[in-house]
């Protein structure tokens, strides 16, 4: 899907949920293409330490996953509809109240500020309309930027799997940080009801 394509597409969809300066739309099938380009980015590739499959494979997931009650995926979109990421809570347990949180921009989108408040809308989507206590990142111990947008939105780095991935021929340590529901409450900062 070209560019304009995807901006036409993505303005014709009703955001469910908003940030400061963006908004959420779920992820639909059609999305693939956008989603797969970004993944395919070899500096994304690196830093979520993930390897780009077919995009039938990814057509699937998304399917797949509709039904699936345990993730919740979004493109994240600009106010003129623009895409400029993917944000998911996955892995979710509602008995434990725990989920796990992903985060992907696009790599021309990537320093304007974007990550920071797609993370905060995700979190106050997480603690103040579902009833999840503990939320979880993972990255590789180097990447930076996803370490700053964490601390910025009030992650905690619990500790690192040393080791953990395997990525281009290395063994790469990650990062494991959490919010939990009080740190989050005491974050002095408007929640995305408050907009």
């Amino acid at each position: 899907m070209s560019d304009s394509a995807a901006e036409t597409n993505e303005a014709d969809r009703k955001p469910c949920w908003r940030g400061r300066k963006v908004a959420f739309v779920p992820v639909e099938v059609d999305d693939a293409e956008l989603l797969q380009e970004w993944r395919s980015d070899p500096a994304t590739a690196h830093a979520m330490g993930i390897w780009p499959r077919a995009i039938t494979s990814l057509r699937e997931r998304i399917e797949r996953d509709h039904d699936d009650q345990d993730r919740d995926d979004f493109v994240v979109v600009l106010p003129d509809g623009t895409p400029v990421g993917h944000a998911a809570l996955t892995e979710q347990d509602v008995a434990d109240g725990t989920a796990d949180v992903e985060l992907m921009l696009a790599p021309q989108h990537r320093g304007h500020g974007y990550g920071t408040d797609a993370l905060d809308a995700l979190t106050d989507l997480a603690f103040g309309e579902l009833p999840m206590y503990r939320l979880q990142a993972v990255t590789h111990t180097d990447n930076a930027a996803a370490l700053a947008v964490l601390g910025r939105s009030g992650f905690v780095q619990e500790g690192i799997r040393r080791s953990a991935c395997l990525h281009r021929g290395r063994r790469h340590d990650v990062a494991v940080l959490s919010l939990l529901r009080p740190e989050w409450e005491a974050l002095a900062r408007p929640k995305a009801w408050d907009r």
